[in-house]
């Protein structure tokens, strides 16, 4: 059996490997060494973040007990269920319309689902404010800044972020599958069941996670249109940081964090899962 050497690197070669490394490594530390600081101080025994005291988890036990910050917490995940489940109909229905179907004025509706993307979120809480103040249906009152005000605005701008992933996902369709499907008997509702939606499914994924995670850690656009009596899980964070950022607000951040890795996992293998079934089919 020959065996083969690796061609050695010209010195030029090795240069740029360890540049790229470098540069690779230092963006990394950039992004994720203040999260590892978050959660590591997070089981520190003391109020003082800047000292450490000792290793503990009696700060995780404090934020379970905390009653308004769990029901904050369960407030901002019901906000963010409701709002990824309508986003998901609303979202697929806009990618299958703009990738489908040619009509006038197509290109300023594809600009108008853009504008929650591209607006920045101050003029979207102020837009979203004004809004709910202007409606007085169906009694004379202006709309109540609760749960429904906050999920209405949170579909308002997640929606497009799912049309936008789905839309990418349907450029690599093959037309030509719904052809034989039609040719085969095959109706409008059973072509698009169980040939485009299969192919759509892991945009739906992909666009369902990120709806989740914007709705769940959105605070500029909930501020604006949550009343006093409706506290999400951020305006929660924010008002325990106005004070002071103590080991119990970073236990708070650590199981967020922890929640959204959790939740990107069961995404990527539900990708996965779809990926696989549809080379198998």
């Amino acid at each position: 059996m020959r065996l083969f050497r690796r061609t050695p690197l010209a010195p030029l070669d090795y240069t740029r490997r360890f540049w790229m490394r470098a540069w690779i490594g230092g963006v990394l530390f950039f992004l994720y060494a203040p999260l590892v600081a978050l959660i590591a101080f997070s089981f520190n025994d003391s109020r003082a973040n800047i000292v450490w005291r000792g290793f503990t988890f009696k700060y995780y036990g404090k934020v379970f007990q905390n009653e308004q910050l769990m029901a904050a917490l369960g407030n901002s995940v019901t906000i963010a269920f409701l709002s990824t489940v309508v986003s998901i109909v609303l979202g697929a229905l806009a990618a299958v319309l703009l990738w489908r179907f040619r009509f006038p004025w197509k290109a300023g509706v594809e600009g108008a689902m853009a504008l929650p993307i591209v607006v920045p979120e101050i003029c979207m809480g102020v837009a979203m404010l004004v809004f709910f103040a202007a409606i007085d249906w169906p009694s004379d009152l202006p709309w109540p800044l609760n749960l429904s005000a906050i999920t209405i605005a949170h579909i308002t701008f997640c929606f497009p972020f799912v049309a936008m992933v789905v839309r990418a996902r349907l450029a690599s369709f093959n037309r030509e599958q719904e052809e034989a499907a039609k040719d085969l008997g095959a109706s409008e509702w059973q072509t698009f069941r169980d040939v485009l939606l299969p192919h759509m499914k892991p945009g739906l994924i992909a666009g369902a996670l990120l709806a989740f995670t914007l709705s769940l850690d959105d605070f500029v656009i909930t501020f604006f249109t949550s009343g006093p009596n409706t506290i999400t899980f951020p305006v929660k964070v924010y008002s325990m940081v106005r004070f002071s950022v103590t080991p119990e607000v970073n236990a708070v951040s650590a199981l967020l964090i922890l929640l959204t890795l959790v939740l990107t996992a069961i995404a990527l293998k539900l990708q996965d899962i779809s990926t696989e079934a549809g080379k198998t089919a």
